[in-house]
């Protein structure tokens, strides 16, 4: 086991372990990718779906359906887990293991920029043909990096 891999007592007492977030990928009926330009630290002018940390005895779903809300106004239902990726900013030294959740665009809703200070504003991208500047989950999405279930069992038998 390489020392980076060791969890130090002092990692434990500073709060020095991976966070959780969870990120929405949230696509419209013309296959385009709803996406926000960050303000802030992590992934600074880079696009993001909308998204959050996860909070403590929440469910992915139940943190997609919040962040959304908190950010875009956009009232969703049933987000499904698409992936996971394992990243760490370069900046900043934080390491995220992030799900990344998807859903069909709520029709009849509008897109509100509610968090002006962590996001410029949200446009409309084709997945095909995504922007240069991805925040860092949705690159290893992109790269082929991120973890997906191949597991197709309906139960186990020991």
């Amino acid at each position: 086991m390489s020392q980076q891999s060791v969890i130090q007592k002092e990692d434990l007492e500073l709060g020095n372990l991976p966070r959780i977030g969870v990120g929405v990928l949230i696509f419209n009926d013309k296959n385009e990718i709803l996406l926000g330009k960050r303000l802030v630290a992590n992934g600074y002018g880079d696009w993001a779906p909308p998204g959050g940390h996860l909070e403590c005895g929440e469910s992915l779903e139940d943190c997609a359906v919040r962040e959304v809300f908190e950010e875009t106004g956009l009232q969703i239902a049933s987000p499904k887990f698409l992936a996971l990726t394992n990243n760490i900013f370069e900046n900043t030294g934080d390491h995220y293991l992030s799900a990344l959740m998807t859903l069909a665009f709520p029709e009849g809703q509008d897109i509100l920029n509610i968090e002006p200070e962590k996001t410029k504003e949200w446009c409309w991208f084709p997945f095909n043909n995504l922007p240069e500047n991805l925040f860092l989950p949705l690159k290893s999405l992109q790269d082929g990096s991120a973890y997906f279930s191949d597991v197709r069992l309906i139960h186990l038998n020991y």
